[in-house]
Parts: structure tokens; C-alpha cells; sequence
């Protein structure tokens, strides 16, 4: 019970915090939404030797430096770690692919949270990895969950991160440094458009790419960023979230000037 309570306490300073931190009048507190009762879900892939990473890129590092009974006879531990900025489950700042644009420590704080709006496409991808989430699978879900609003946090549910962590299964080819033969689903461009007019905050996915894995163009990338708004990437959990109804809080790791950062996402529902 004491733990449930301190958890409780944490999450409802963190909502003030968010709310302090920059004035949103778009994302008024849901009436009957307590803090203090919420399911905290993770939607983070932990980072280590399997993580997944773009072809182009590098793994992810994690060495040991110290580890044991010091000479003053206490236990110690410590690591080295080394990571490019867009592997595992991480954010895109819009400067990845919108020249001027902001980068990951200037998207402002308040940015990083948000109502979550779930897209379930999970049959659409299970008969069509290449599946491109589009303007209609938008329509489909106002018309049965009300319209997606200006500060909601879009994530497409594609079930794909059932696959984590075969790198063949996932990415649809494991062949190192290679692009050209990628398959995974993700957002078409006029689907993209259409979540930047609503002015959402954050869109995300559960692949590695908020555009398809034979994408050359990066299209939905390139209409995010134009309107300054972060990807999330590599998602895990989306089926324990509801359509409607819960919070994302998206926390990228401050990287000064960065393109992109490791993420700690979760959901409260």
C-alpha cells in the first residue's frame, strides 16, 4: 500500500509539473481522471545487446567498467554505454528531417505528453506488412472514437513489436548496412497531413519507422517534421492501451542540438 501511494504522489507531481511547465489550454484534465489510481503501462523495449537498429546505424553498447567489493569493502558497479540516436525504442526530433526545425531539447517539455489516441491497423498489417496507415483508417477511428484533437499523441498499433527481437522478422531483411529490401507497416503521407492539420502533439508506431519499410522518400517524416512534431519509434505495449482515454507521458533523453534520443515512454490509464 505505501508503495501504491508513493506512486500515486509521483504521478499526480508529475501532472502538476506538466501542467506548470508550459500553459496548453488544448489538454484540459479528463474529468474523472485520477492520477492517483492510474496503470502506469510500459511501452519501452529495454536497451541491450538485442535491441534493434536501423541498418545504417550502429548496436547499442553496454560494458562494464567496475563491478564488485571495492578496496574500501563496499559493492560498486558501473557501465559504459554507447548508442546511436535512433535505434531501440526512441524519438525523432522534427531537425531529423525538417532543416530548422526544432531538435530534441527544444521541443518544449509539455510537447512530450499528451492523450493518447490508438489506432488499432494490427489485421490491415497481418495481411500486408508494406500496410500504409492512411487518411480513411483516420476517419475510421473519429467515427467510432470522436475526433483526434489538437495535443493528442497519435500511436498506430500495427502489433509488429511481437516480432522484437528478430531483426529478419522485424525489419523484414537483416542484411547488414542494406535498405533496399526493408518491410514493415507505417503512416502514408496524406495520413500524416492529416494528423499535422489536427495539431497533435507526438504521432508514434510500434516499428522501426513512422514510414514503410520500402520507403525511399520518407514522405510522412518530412510533413511531421514541416509541422514540429516529434516520432515516436519502436513502441511496445499498445495493445494494453485503450483507443481513447489514456495518457502518454514520452520522455527523450535532453540531448543538446540532437536529432533524436533513446525514449522512456509509458501510458496511464
Amino acid at each position: 500500500m505505501k508503495r501504491t501511494a508513493q506512486v500515486g504522489i509521483a504521478l499526480v507531481a508529475v501532472g502538476a509539473w506538466v501542467a506548470c511547465s508550459s500553459p496548453a489550454p488544448e489538454q484540459p484534465a479528463p474529468a474523472g481522471f485520477d492520477l492517483s489510481k492510474a496503470e502506469v503501462v510500459d511501452l519501452t523495449h529495454s536497451f541491450d545487446a538485442d535491441t534493434i537498429y536501423w541498418p545504417t546505424g550502429g548496436p547499442f553498447s553496454h560494458e562494464q567498467s567496475a563491478w564488485g567489493v571495492n578496496e574500501k569493502g563496499f559493492f560498486y558497479s558501473s557501465f559504459d554505454y554507447a548508442s546511436a540516436e535512433h535505434l531501440g525504442t526512441h524519438a525523432d526530433a522534427p531537425i531529423h528531417f525538417g532543416e530548422g526545425k526544432r531538435a530534441v531539447d527544444e521541443v518544449p517539455i509539455s510537447q512530450w505528453v499528451g492523450r493518447a489516441a490508438v489506432l488499432d491497423v494490427a489485421a490491415a498489417c497481418a495481411s500486408n506488412p508494406d500496410y500504409l496507415i492512411n487518411a480513411a483508417d483516420i476517419a475510421a477511428y473519429e467515427g467510432k472514437h470522436g475526433p483526434i484533437r489538437a495535443g493528442d499523441i497519435v500511436l498506430a498499433r500495427t502489433d509488429w513489436s511481437r516480432f522484437w527481437p528478430d531483426t529478419k522478422k522485424y525489419m523484414g531483411d537483416d542484411t547488414p548496412g542494406a535498405t533496399d529490401n526493408l518491410h514493415f507497416p507505417g503512416f502514408g503521407e496524406d495520413a500524416a497531413r492529416a494528423l499535422a492539420e489536427r495539431g497533435v502533439h507526438a504521432v508514434g508506431i510500434d516499428t522501426a519507422s513512422i514510414d514503410h519499410g520500402p520507403s525511399t522518400e520518407f514522405l510522412s517524416h518530412r510533413a511531421l517534421a514541416a509541422a514540429q512534431i516529434p516520432l515516436l519509434e519502436n513502441l511496445t505495449g499498445l495493445d494494453q492501451v485503450p483507443a481513447e482515454g489514456a495518457w502518454i507521458i514520452a520522455l527523450p533523453m535532453k540531448i543538446g542540438g540532437g536529432s533524436g534520443a533513446p525514449l522512456r515512454i509509458v501510458a496511464l490509464k
